[in-house]
């Protein structure tokens, strides 16, 4: 597989950036950013974004290792690697980016409710839609991770 190498236009990568970074900072929490930036990534099978958020999750040990270890199993692993939190925004990461029968269901959503205010369950969303655009861009074009030409 070759990569595809037309270039993003300039306006669309610093908007999708903006919004990344918008969401990020409205969460308030990078390690969990990451978290699910990570899974869904995995979900979209995108290893340029996958290679870049697990290699930001490491740095500074924003995220433990276990949880990186075990974060596509997160449903299985015991409650002392993924809190109710954690296992709240997975959950909806899961639910947003697969979209099973074409919406997110309620109790999927409400469960995130139950553990964000509604500021931050927008920026959970919004992150969540934010990488899964990045997946997106990157899967399609092919963009093999480390490559700095995208």
């Amino acid at each position: 597989m070759t990569a595809r190498t037309t270039r993003l236009d300039a306006g669309v990568r610093s908007a999708l950036r903006a919004v990344s970074a918008a969401a990020k900072e409205g969460l308030g929490d990078p390690g969990l950013a990451e978290l699910v930036q990570i899974r869904a990534s995995q979900l979209n099978h995108c290893a340029f974004c996958l290679d870049l958020h697990l290699a930001l999750a490491r740095k500074g040990g924003a995220v433990r290792e276990t949880q990186l270890d075990l974060l596509d199993a997160w449903e299985e692993a015991g409650d002392d690697v993924f809190d109710a939190r954690e296992r709240a925004a997975l959950a909806l990461t899961e639910a947003v980016t697969v979209l099973t029968e074409g919406f997110v269901p309620d109790e999927v959503y409400e469960r995130a409710a139950g553990h964000f205010d509604a500021a931050r369950l927008a920026h959970l969303v919004a992150l969540i839609t934010a990488v899964n655009g990045w997946n997106r861009l990157m899967v399609a074009r092919r963009i093999p991770p480390g490559s700095t030409e995208w």
